[in-house]
C-alpha cells in the first residue's frame, strides 16, 4: 500500500512520471504534471483568499476543462471538500442545489433563485497568473468529495462521501491502466466522471478530457491518444454503434483494453454488439451508487453466460433482495435491492438536504428492484419509483425503453405512467428520432408487439427532437411524467406531436 494524499498527488507523479509527462489533455491543450501542479497551487491561494480552508465545502458550476481540475485539486490542497454541479441548470434549480448544500463558498456564474443568503462567491475564469504556484502546506481533506444528486425528484440531496482525501497510488481503480491513457466522455459534475477521471490522474494515467460528447470524436481521441480504458453510459455506446459502419471502421480503437459501462440500462442487442465488436473480455459493467453502499460487477465473457445480469456482489460489499414485508426473496423472485457495505452500514457517506432510508439492520437500498439468480447474479428490473401498474400487472419502464431503442429509427426514449380510466395507468412513450425520419406510431407498435408481450406495449406516442437523456445517460423521468400529468390535468389532452392508439381495434390487451 503506498497512499499518498491527493494534496501532494500532482508533485508525486511529476516526480514518478517526470514533470512534462501529459497529465490531462483538453483538446489542443496539453498539460503536464508540473504544469497542474504550479495552477493548482494558484487556484488554492485565490481560493484561500475567499477565506476556504480545512472542512469547507465549496460548490462549483465549471464546464469540463482544465480549471475544472485545477479547482478540485485546488480544494484538496486546502482540505476543502469539492462539490460539483452542472453547469447549465436554470436559476431556480441552482437555488436549491445551493440550498442544499450550503456550500462555504461557489465558485462559477449564473444567477439563482433560493440561495442561503450571504453566500459568497468567487466568479469563473479568474486569472490567477500573479499568485504564487509554490506549495501550500499540507492538510488532508475529511471528506473527499460531495455529489449533488436527486434533480429528478425536484428534490437535491448532497451525497457527501466519508473517504479522506488519500490514495493508494498502486491500487489503480477497475483495472485503470497507471501511467498510460484514459478517456473521459462525461460530465464531470457527475460521480462516474468525476472519480474515474480523479483516479486515473491519481495512478498517473493522462486523462483525455472531452468538454461533450460526441460519438465521432471519441473514436478519434481513441485513435489519436491510444486510449487504453474509458467509461461510457449505454446512451453513448448507442449513438457510436448507430454511426454508420464505414465512420466507425475509419478508426483505430484496438489500444482499448476496458471499456466500462454503468448508470442506466444496457439494452441485451447494444451489449452484444459491442462484445462482438470488442471482445467479450474488454466490456465490463458496475452496478453501484454515489452512496458507495455496495456495487456488482460483470465481465462481457462471464455476462454471455449470465445474459441480463449486472453481476455479483463486488468489493466485500453484500447484496440482497427483500420483498414487501421485508424477507429475502427466493432465486428469481422480483424484490427491492439492498447492500450493507464493506465499512459497515452508514459509514461511507452522509446526505445533506435529504434523510437515509437506511433499515435498522444497516441495509440499504438505491431504490432499485431486480432479482438474484440461484448463482448470485443480479438483474435489474427498474426503480420502484418509475414502475407502471397496468391492471395488476408490472411494467418496468426500462424494459419497454431498451426494446424501443433497438429500433433503428429510434435515437433514444423514455417510457412513464400516465392515468388511464379502466386499468390504472397506461404506457406512454416519448420517443426521440433520429435526425430526418419520419415518425411512425403504428409501424413502431407493430415493431414493438413483436418483441413485447402485448400488456407492455406503449398505446401512446409522443415525438420529440430534443436529447432525452444527458451525457452521463441519466432522464428526468420523474419530471417528464409530472410535465405531461399536468398538461393532462390543465388542458385534457395532450400536445399535437402525441399519437394515441388506444381506439384502435385490439389496442387493449
Amino acid at each position: 500500500m503506498n497512499l499518498v494524499p491527493m494534496n501532494a498527488i500532482l508533485r508525486h507523479n511529476a516526480a514518478v512520471f517526470g514533470p512534462d509527462a501529459a497529465g490531462l489533455i483538453d483538446g489542443d491543450q496539453v498539460v503536464s504534471w508540473a504544469q497542474l501542479e504550479v495552477a493548482a497551487n494558484r487556484r488554492a491561494r485565490l481560493i484561500q483568499a475567499q477565506g476556504i480552508g480545512p472542512g469547507d465545502l465549496v460548490t462549483f458550476n465549471l464546464p469540463n476543462g482544465l480549471e475544472f481540475f485545477e479547482t478540485t485539486f485546488a480544494l484538496w490542497k486546502l482540505g476543502a471538500t469539492p462539490n460539483p454541479i452542472s453547469p447549465k441548470l436554470p436559476a431556480r434549480e441552482l437555488g436549491a442545489m445551493l440550498e442544499a448544500a450550503r456550500p462555504a463558498l461557489f465558485i462559477g456564474d449564473g444567477d439563482s433563485e433560493g440561495a442561503p443568503a450571504g453566500l459568497r462567491r468567487l466568479p469563473r475564469g479568474v486569472d490567477t497568473a500573479g499568485l504564487s504556484g509554490q506549495p501550500l502546506e499540507e492538510v488532508v481533506s475529511a471528506q473527499w468529495k460531495a455529489i449533488t444528486s436527486g434533480g429528478s425528484t425536484g428534490r437535491p440531496k448532497v451525497i457527501v462521501d466519508h473517504r479522506r482525501a488519500v490514495f493508494d497510488v498502486d491500487a489503480p481503480t477497475l483495472g485503470q491502466p497507471a501511467g498510460g491513457v484514459v478517456l473521459n466522455p462525461g460530465p464531470l459534475y457527475h460521480n462516474a466522471p468525476f472519480l474515474f477521471s480523479h483516479e486515473a490522474m491519481f495512478v498517473g494515467a493522462t486523462v483525455v478530457n472531452m468538454d461533450r460528447f460526441d460519438p465521432e470524436q471519441a473514436l478519434a481521441l481513441i485513435d489519436a491518444h491510444r486510449v487504453q480504458w474509458v467509461n461510457f453510459v449505454p446512451t453513448m455506446m448507442a449513438r457510436i454503434w448507430r454511426l454508420p459502419e464505414d465512420v466507425r471502421s475509419r478508426y483505430d480503437v484496438s489500444s482499448l483494453q476496458t471499456v466500462y459501462h454503468m448508470a442506466s440500462a444496457m439494452p441485451v442487442w447494444l451489449k452484444e454488439a459491442w462484445i462482438d465488436w470488442l471482445g467479450a473480455e474488454t466490456i465490463w459493467e458496475l452496478y453501484g451508487g454515489t452512496e458507495r453502499l455496495g456495487s456488482t460487477i460483470i465481465r462481457g465473457d462471464e455476462w454471455l453466460q449470465h445474459k441480463g445480469s449486472v453481476g455479483r456482489a463486488a468489493g466485500g460489499c453484500q447484496v440482497r433482495v427483500l420483498n414487501a414485508d421485508g424477507e429475502p426473496c427466493a432465486p428469481r423472485q422480483v424484490g427491492e435491492i439492498f447492500f450493507l457495505p464493506r465499512e459497515g452500514a452508514g459509514r461511507t457517506y452522509h446526505y445533506l438536504g435529504a434523510d437515509s432510508k437506511r433499515r435498522s439492520d444497516g441495509w440499504e437500498s438505491l431504490g432499485d428492484i431486480g432479482w438474484l439468480d440461484e448463482d448470485g447474479f443480479l438483474y435489474l428490473a427498474d426503480r420502484r419509483s418509475d414502475l407502471i401498474l397496468r391492471g395488476g400487472a408490472n411494467i418496468y419502464p426500462a424494459e419497454v425503453e431498451s426494446t424501443l431503442d433497438e429500433h433503428p429509427d429510434v435515437a433514444s426514449s423514455i417510457v412513464v405512467g400516465l392515468p388511464d380510466e379502466d386499468l390504472g395507468q397506461r404506457v406512454h412513450a416519448i420517443v426521440q428520432w433520429r435526425h430526418g425520419v419520419t415518425p411512425h406510431a403504428a409501424a413502431l407498435q407493430s415493431f414493438l408487439l413483436a418483441r413485447l408481450s402485448r400488456y407492455k406495449v406503449p398505446e401512446s406516442f409522443e415525438w420529440t427532437t430534443e436529447d432525452l437523456r444527458d451525457d452521463a445517460g441519466k432522464a428526468r423521468r420523474g419530471a417528464l411524467r409530472e410535465a405531461r400529468l399536468t398538461l393532462l390535468q390543465t388542458a385534457d389532452h395532450m400536445p399535437d406531436q402525441v399519437v394515441d392508439l388506444r381506439a384502435r381495434p385490439g389496442a387493449r390487451a
